[in-house]
């Protein structure tokens, strides 16, 4: 297949793009290069054939049209998104432009695109969505997400998101372009930008810092490997339904401060620390976030009875591998922490 991605030098992103090539998939990767953008994920395909790279801003670029038609894709999958409830709290116009009208825009160029193409391509061809499980907002100690829960989002990157899911099943209903919307839970696993969660609690414990817990630790998540997630996203754009909706899980809760506590202990092994006896005298709890969502948890039978589709269950083994690559990848997430990792698109340093 010839696929379309946007926001492919982010960290799902990059996973995605590379697993697509590891496919034999043709890959046109659009990314605004925002300070979650990073080339340095992609560094091995830079010559790749199947591989393309196109820095553009879908709020702004008057390229796409031309993009498309030049590109020919079969399926546009569209991850570009603002994605850290923190800086939603303190800069919400931001979210609106990259998840609400850079959404908006994608799909009015590819209805565009997609109208045009021959009866044959046309009924092949596939618009799938990327958005995450915080549309719906928080739950209590039991029960899951499904495909069918309603919206309830809480901050405004998650109103964000929800808006985005909505104009694409407008664009299903109303113009006929055929669709897939996918909801997955938290990401793990390598090129994660060093802002989030996992990546913050391993780079404090290599800095021997202290590691900044919100509240009391028990908002509980349900963490899904990178790669896994991946795979879901690739049998949902093979074998989905047009204009359904998938949810994504990895059937792996966590409350935040047991898995920083695993992340301690597990460093101890790798990397042990010299200023403390354990790393887990380093966390601290901090004042919470406002509106932090207390639990989130995906059922995922839909993909697993309809695509044959389920996460792996080896959590422990993929997050030790997790926190080796993070060991083993100075270079890239200190690029990052010094900022050369922006420098060198503009050919400095």
């Amino acid at each position: 297949m010839r696929c379309l991605v946007t926001g492919g030098a982010g960290f799902i992103g990059s996973n995605l793009v590379r697993s697509l090539i590891a496919h034999g998939h043709h890959v046109l990767n659009l990314d605004a290069l925002t300070y979650a953008g990073n080339l340095d994920s992609l560094r091995d395909l830079q010559e790749h054939p199947n591989y393309r790279f196109e820095q553009v801003d879908l709020v702004r670029s008057q390229e796409l049209p031309s993009l498309l038609d030049d590109f020919q894709p079969d399926a546009v999958l569209h991850l570009a998104a603002e994605s850290h409830v923190d800086r939603s709290i303190d800069g919400p116009g931001q979210f609106i432009q990259t998840n609400v009208v850079g959404t908006f825009q994608l799909l009015h160029a590819c209805e565009r695109y997609w109208k045009n193409l021959p009866q044959q391509e046309k009924s092949k061809f596939r618009f799938l969505h990327v958005s995450t499980d915080e549309v719906f907002g928080s739950l209590g100690v039991e029960g899951h997400f499904t495909e069918d829960t309603p919206y309830d989002p809480r901050s405004p990157y998650s109103a964000s998101k929800a808006a985005s899911d909505h104009l694409v099943r407008a664009w299903y209903h109303t113009y006929g372009l055929p669709v897939l919307i996918t909801n997955c839970s938290n990401n793990y696993g390598p090129y994660q930008f060093p802002e989030k969660f996992i990546p913050v609690v391993l780079l404090k414990c290599l800095r021997q810092e202290h590691i900044p817990v919100y509240g009391k630790g028990e908002n509980v998540r349900d963490w899904l490997y990178v790669l896994d997630h991946c795979s879901a996203i690739e049998a949902v754009l093979e074998r989905g339904s047009v204009g359904q909706t998938y949810a994504i899980g990895g059937n792996n809760e966590m409350r935040n401060i047991d898995l920083a506590r695993k992340l301690c202990r597990i460093m101890d092994r790798l990397r042990p620390p010299t200023k403390v006896d354990t790393h887990e005298e380093l966390l601290q709890f901090v004042t919470d976030r406002p509106g932090h969502d207390l639990r989130y948890a995906i059922d995922a039978s839909k993909l697993r009875k309809e695509l044959g589709w389920q996460p792996r269950s080896d959590h422990d083994d993929l997050l030790e591998q997790t926190v080796q690559w993070y060991l083993d990848n100075a270079q890239w997430w200190g690029n990052i922490l010094s900022g050369s990792y922006r420098l060198d698109r503009l050919g400095i340093g």
